[in-house]
């Protein structure tokens, strides 16, 4: 499980901007954020650069 869509949303970041960024179709980001499809390791590299977020933040579940 990843946490794409979380950090996403508290950056205030939109899938579609990603998706630009990433040079992926906006279905794909939005899969990837919803967890029905997973990013390669280098894709969620990718994403934590443009997010500038350290990789773990991506993967590890917050306690509310």
């Amino acid at each position: 499980m990843n946490r794409i869509k979380e950090v996403l949303k508290e950056k205030g970041i939109s899938q579609t901007w990603l998706a630009k960024k990433m040079d992926k179709s906006y279905p794909t980001i939005n899969e990837y954020a919803r967890n029905k499809r997973q990013p390669s390791l280098e894709d969620l590299y990718k994403i934590a650069e443009i997010l500038d977020v350290e990789i773990n933040e991506l993967l590890e579940k917050r306690n509310k």
